[in-house]
C-alpha cells in the first residue's frame, strides 16, 4: 500500500538493505492507483478496540495479525489470558497482544510480513501452538518458526522455533493450513511465487520441512488462506484478483478465478484474507485495499458466493482505512461470544499504525448473514 511518499519511503529503505532484492525483484510493481485513507460503499460497523501503535514511527510498520483462542486460559509472560493476537511489525518483529488489545510480549525478530498460527505439532512430547511468518530479513529469508506451550507457567511465552529456507526472494504472504494430520505451511513471494512445504519436527526437536508444491501465480501477490473442509486454498493477486487453488498440492497450478478485481466489490491492491465459521456457514473475508472495504463471501458450498461487504467506521476506535491484513477466530474468543476479525489499519487517529478488534456479530448483522 499505498500513498506516494509512503511507498517512497518504503522504496528507499529496500534499496538500502535489498539491494539483491532491488535488482531482481522486477516483473511487477505495487498498484499506484488506490488514494490513501478514500472509502468506497460498504455496510458500516464499528471497531470496540484497538492495540497500542506498533514501535516503529512514521512508515507503513503494522501488517499483518493472527489469532488463537483457547479453551482454557493460559500464561503468556505471567499474564493470564484466554488468547492472543499476534501481529507483525513489518520492519521489527512480532507483537503477542492480549484480546484487550494490550501488549504481552514483543519479539525483536527482524521483518517479518505475514503471520498465522496453528495446531497439531508436539515438541519433546508437549503439544505447541505454533507461529509462522514470512521472514525478509537479510540472511534469514524464508519462514520463520516460533512455538507456544499452551501448559506452560510463569514467563512462558512465544519463542523462537526454528525456520524454513525457501528461494522465494521476498517472501511476502503466508498462511497454515491442516490437511488430515498433517500441517501445511504456504508461502507467497513478492513476485507471484507459490511454495507449499508439509511442516514436521525432526528427531532433533527442531522444525523439518518438505517441499510439495510450487508454482508461479503471475504477478504481485500476498492474501492468504485455506479452507480444510473443501479442500481449498484462496490467494488474492493484488491487481488481478482473488483465485482459489486446490489445497492439495497434487492440484499444482490449476486454479479458479472467483473475482476480478472491481470497482465496489475487490478493488486493487487486494491483499488480506481470512476465513470464519459459525452456524450460519462459513465465510471469506478478504482486504479490499485500494477503497477500504471487505468484501465477503460464502465459502461451504459448491462455489464461494459473493454476500456484501463492509468498512470500519468512526465509533469507540476511529475508522479503518488501506489494511493490508487481517484475521479471525471463530466461536468464543475471549469477550468475543461468536468470532473476532482483527484487522490492520494503516492511517491510526494516534500514533503510527496500530491493528483494531471487530466483534464478528456486528460484522454478521451489518450484512444481514
Amino acid at each position: 500500500m499505498t500513498s506516494p511518499i509512503r511507498r517512497a519511503a518504503r522504496f528507499t529503505a529496500a534499496v538500502s538493505v535489498f539491494a539483491l532484492l532491488a535488482a531482481c525483484a522486477t516483473t511487477e510493481v505495487d498498484f499506484q492507483g488506490e488514494g490513501e485513507g478514500f472509502v468506497g460503499p460498504g455496510a458500516s460497523v464499528q471497531a470496540v478496540l484497538e492495540t497500542p501503535s506498533v514501535g516503529t514511527a512514521g512508515q507503513d510498520a503494522a501488517d499483518d495479525p493472527a489469532v488463537w483462542a483457547s479453551a482454557a486460559p493460559v500464561m503468556v509472560m505471567g499474564k493470564q489470558t484466554p488468547g492472543f493476537v499476534a501481529g507483525t511489525d513489518k520492519k521489527s518483529g512480532l507483537y503477542i497482544y492480549g484480546f484487550d488489545g494490550q501488549i504481552l510480549q514483543f519479539l525483536p525478530e527482524g521483518l517479518l510480513n505475514n503471520v498465522d498460527v496453528v495446531e497439531g505439532l508436539s515438541v519433546g512430547g508437549r503439544p505447541q501452538v505454533v507461529l509462522g511468518a514470512s521472514d525478509r530479513t537479510p540472511g534469514k529469508t524464508g519462514i520463520s518458526l516460533y512455538t507456544f506451550d499452551p501448559a506452560g507457567t510463569g514467563d512462558n511465552g512465544v519463542r523462537y522455533w526454528g525456520a524454513v529456507a525457501t528461494d522465494v526472494i521476498e517472501p511476502y504472504g503466508f498462511c497454515f493450513a491442516r490437511r488430515g494430520a498433517e500441517v501445511h505451511a504456504i508461502l507467497v513471494g513478492h513476485e507471484g511465487e507459490l511454495r507449499q512445504f508439509v511442516l514436521s519436527v525432526g528427531a532433533d526437536g527442531k522444525p523439518a520441512a518438505r517441499e510439495v508444491r510450487r508454482a508461479e501465480i503471475g504477478t504481485i501477490s500476498e492474501g492468504c488462506a485455506a479452507d480444510e473442509t473443501t479442500d481449498a486454498l484462496y490467494i488474492t493477486e493484488e491487481n488481478v484478483g482473488l483465485w482459489r487453488y486446490g489445497l492439495n498440492p497434487a492440484s499444482g497450478a490449476a486454479r479458479t478465478l472467483i473475482q476480478p478485481i472491481a470497482k465496489d466489490i475487490l478493488v486493487a491492491d487486494a491483499e488480506g484474507l481470512t476465513t470464519i465459521t459459525d452456524a450460519s456457514g462459513r465465510y471469506l473475508i478478504a482486504s479490499s485495499q485500494g477503497d477500504s472495504n471487505f468484501p465477503v463471501w460464502r465459502i461451504d458450498g459448491a462455489a464461494p458466493e459473493y454476500k456484501g461487504r463492509f468498512k470500519v467506521v468512526d465509533g469507540a476506535v476511529d475508522r479503518i482505512t488501506g489494511t493490508d491484513g487481517l484475521a479471525a477466530a471463530s466461536g468464543p474468543v475471549g469477550p468475543f461470544p461468536e468470532g473476532l476479525v482483527v484487522i490492520q489499519d494503516d492511517v491510526n487517529d494516534v500514533g503510527t499504525q496500530n491493528f483494531k478488534y471487530v466483534d464478528w456479530r456486528d460484522i454478521r448483522r451489518a450484512l444481514g448473514l
